[in-house]
């Protein structure tokens, strides 16, 4: 077999296990799951205001609730199932960042508390919170000096 021949069979075999993905359907089922995190999310903020708290921490108790709500669907194997109809819909808002963080818990609990949950809890998580800690502050720092150079 020569060369080509094996280009070209490799090349139909990449072809033929390769998933196609719809664009347009792609982008429909992360609008409307996404929108229907905002409703969700709306809907807690107007209770709790209604329950007579102030904006702030009416908004405070709504990403708790949203951040429960993708937990709870973690601890149940469900959150993996809507993320893969839905896409960026649920992993944009802070319903994914609560699952990067509960999937590892899920996942290392029968290991134990301490070297299953307590270890593996921010290994996905982990990095995005390091980084964002150190960039916030570098920009932070680049800020501080600005002001001290302008002033």
């Amino acid at each position: 077999m020569t060369k080509q021949e094996q280009d070209k069979k490799y090349n139909d075999y990449v072809k033929q296990v390769t998933p196609t993905h719809n664009i347009w359907l792609n982008l429909f089922r992360a609008y409307w799951t996404g929108g229907t995190v905002c409703i969700i999310g709306q809907f807690l903020l107007n209770r709790f205001q209604q329950a007579g708290m102030e904006k702030e921490a009416a908004g405070a108790w709504m990403l708790i609730g949203l951040i429960a709500l993708s937990v709870v669907l973690t601890m149940f194997h469900q959150f993996g199932t809507i993320t893969k109809y839905a896409g960026a819909g649920v992993l944009v808002p802070i319903t994914g960042f609560a699952n990067s963080v509960a999937a590892p818990a899920a996942e290392f609990a029968p290991e134990g508390e301490v070297y299953g949950k307590g270890v593996q809890i921010f290994s996905i998580a982990g990095p995005v919170i390091l980084y964002g800690v150190l960039s916030s502050w570098g920009l932070g720092l680049i800020y501080w000096i600005w002001k001290l150079v302008m002033a």
